[in-house]
Protein backbone atom coordinates (compact mmCIF):
# COMPACT_ATOMS: atom_id res chain seq x y z
CA UNK A 1 0.00 0.00 0.00
CA UNK A 2 2.82 2.17 0.88
CA UNK A 3 4.26 2.27 -2.91
CA UNK A 4 1.00 2.62 -4.24
CA UNK A 5 1.07 5.97 -2.36
CA UNK A 6 4.52 6.77 -3.74
CA UNK A 7 3.18 6.08 -6.89
CA UNK A 8 0.19 8.59 -6.55
CA UNK A 9 2.35 10.95 -5.25
CA UNK A 10 4.75 11.11 -7.74
CA UNK A 11 1.55 11.70 -10.22
CA UNK A 12 0.73 14.47 -7.89
CA UNK A 13 4.66 15.75 -8.54
CA UNK A 14 4.50 15.11 -12.14
CA UNK A 15 1.45 17.04 -12.85
CA UNK A 16 2.85 20.09 -10.82
CA UNK A 17 6.15 20.21 -12.73
CA UNK A 18 3.81 20.30 -16.14
CA UNK A 19 1.83 22.81 -14.72
CA UNK A 20 5.27 24.49 -13.52
CA UNK A 21 6.41 23.79 -16.77
CA UNK A 22 3.33 25.24 -18.61
CA UNK A 23 3.66 28.73 -16.80
CA UNK A 24 7.31 28.99 -17.41
CA UNK A 25 6.92 28.25 -21.64
CA UNK A 26 3.99 31.02 -21.48
CA UNK A 27 6.04 33.42 -20.01
CA UNK A 28 9.18 32.63 -22.41
CA UNK A 29 7.48 33.70 -25.68
CA UNK A 30 10.64 33.05 -27.66
CA UNK A 31 11.20 29.44 -26.71
CA UNK A 32 7.32 28.42 -26.56
CA UNK A 33 7.65 30.09 -30.02
CA UNK A 34 10.99 28.20 -31.23
CA UNK A 35 9.02 24.70 -30.01
CA UNK A 36 6.13 26.03 -31.84
CA UNK A 37 7.61 26.86 -35.17
CA UNK A 38 9.87 23.40 -35.76
CA UNK A 39 10.53 22.40 -39.14
CA UNK A 40 7.41 21.36 -40.96
CA UNK A 41 8.17 17.62 -41.44
CA UNK A 42 8.70 17.54 -38.01
CA UNK A 43 6.06 19.61 -36.98
CA UNK A 44 3.83 16.93 -39.09
CA UNK A 45 4.86 14.02 -37.42
CA UNK A 46 4.46 15.29 -34.15
CA UNK A 47 0.59 16.43 -35.30
CA UNK A 48 0.38 12.48 -36.11
CA UNK A 49 1.65 11.33 -32.96
CA UNK A 50 -0.45 13.41 -30.78
CA UNK A 51 -3.86 12.84 -32.98
CA UNK A 52 -2.99 8.58 -32.51
CA UNK A 53 -2.17 9.25 -28.74
CA UNK A 54 -5.27 11.12 -28.56
CA UNK A 55 -7.30 8.42 -30.36
CA UNK A 56 -5.70 5.88 -27.79
CA UNK A 57 -6.23 7.84 -24.92
CA UNK A 58 -10.10 8.41 -25.61
CA UNK A 59 -11.03 4.60 -26.20
CA UNK A 60 -8.89 3.93 -23.05
CA UNK A 61 -11.14 6.88 -21.02
CA UNK A 62 -14.37 5.01 -23.07
CA UNK A 63 -13.47 1.31 -21.63
CA UNK A 64 -12.72 2.53 -18.17
CA UNK A 65 -15.36 4.86 -17.63
CA UNK A 66 -17.91 1.88 -19.52
CA UNK A 67 -16.25 -0.67 -16.40
CA UNK A 68 -16.63 1.73 -13.74
CA UNK A 69 -20.19 1.64 -15.04
CA UNK A 70 -21.08 -1.80 -14.99
CA UNK A 71 -21.47 -1.79 -11.22
CA UNK A 72 -25.17 -1.95 -9.91
CA UNK A 73 -26.13 1.20 -8.19
CA UNK A 74 -25.30 1.67 -4.76
CA UNK A 75 -23.14 -1.41 -5.09
CA UNK A 76 -19.54 0.38 -6.45
CA UNK A 77 -16.88 0.49 -4.11
CA UNK A 78 -13.33 2.07 -4.38
CA UNK A 79 -12.21 0.27 -6.94
CA UNK A 80 -14.98 1.24 -9.25
CA UNK A 81 -14.59 4.79 -8.10
CA UNK A 82 -10.43 4.96 -8.49
CA UNK A 83 -11.80 3.27 -12.43
CA UNK A 84 -14.48 6.20 -13.52
CA UNK A 85 -11.72 8.92 -12.18
CA UNK A 86 -8.60 7.20 -14.44
CA UNK A 87 -11.15 7.20 -17.00
CA UNK A 88 -12.05 10.75 -16.65
CA UNK A 89 -8.05 11.62 -16.59
CA UNK A 90 -8.27 10.11 -19.90
CA UNK A 91 -10.64 12.04 -21.75
CA UNK A 92 -8.50 15.20 -20.36
CA UNK A 93 -5.01 13.58 -21.53
CA UNK A 94 -6.82 13.23 -24.78
CA UNK A 95 -7.81 16.65 -25.14
CA UNK A 96 -4.40 17.81 -24.58
CA UNK A 97 -3.11 15.69 -27.07
CA UNK A 98 -5.26 17.10 -29.45
CA UNK A 99 -4.36 21.09 -28.67
CA UNK A 100 -0.82 19.82 -28.82
CA UNK A 101 -1.58 18.40 -32.14
CA UNK A 102 -3.36 21.99 -32.95
CA UNK A 103 -0.59 23.63 -32.11
CA UNK A 104 1.95 22.20 -33.88
CA UNK A 105 -0.58 22.45 -37.01
CA UNK A 106 -0.65 26.06 -36.68
CA UNK A 107 2.83 26.92 -35.61
CA UNK A 108 1.05 28.46 -32.35
CA UNK A 109 2.81 28.21 -28.96
CA UNK A 110 -0.68 29.24 -27.29
CA UNK A 111 -2.42 25.75 -27.78
CA UNK A 112 1.06 24.25 -26.71
CA UNK A 113 0.86 26.15 -23.45
CA UNK A 114 -2.49 25.26 -23.07
CA UNK A 115 -2.10 21.20 -23.21
CA UNK A 116 0.50 21.47 -20.62
CA UNK A 117 -1.40 22.96 -18.28
CA UNK A 118 -4.25 20.72 -18.79
CA UNK A 119 -2.46 17.90 -18.61
CA UNK A 120 -0.27 19.26 -15.93
CA UNK A 121 -3.95 19.85 -14.31
CA UNK A 122 -5.48 17.02 -14.56
CA UNK A 123 -2.99 14.29 -13.41
CA UNK A 124 -2.50 16.34 -10.81
CA UNK A 125 -5.77 16.44 -9.49
CA UNK A 126 -6.81 13.02 -10.13
CA UNK A 127 -3.17 11.76 -8.11
CA UNK A 128 -4.86 13.76 -5.41
CA UNK A 129 -8.77 12.24 -5.89
CA UNK A 130 -6.63 8.45 -6.29
CA UNK A 131 -4.37 9.13 -3.00
CA UNK A 132 -8.12 10.37 -0.99
CA UNK A 133 -9.57 7.02 -2.38
CA UNK A 134 -6.65 4.93 -1.23
CA UNK A 135 -6.17 6.35 1.89
CA UNK A 136 -10.01 6.48 2.82
CA UNK A 137 -9.66 2.62 1.94
CA UNK A 138 -6.76 2.30 3.93
CA UNK A 139 -8.70 3.91 7.05
CA UNK A 140 -11.90 1.63 6.42
CA UNK A 141 -10.10 -1.60 7.10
Amino acid sequence: MSRRLDLRGAWVAAGLLAVAGGTVAGWNGQAAQAIATLPALVRSALVAVMALAALRLLAEAIARIEAGRAAPPGAADARDLASLIRGVRFVFLAVAALAAAGGWLLGSPVPLVAALLIAGVDVAETGLLLLVITIRGRAAE
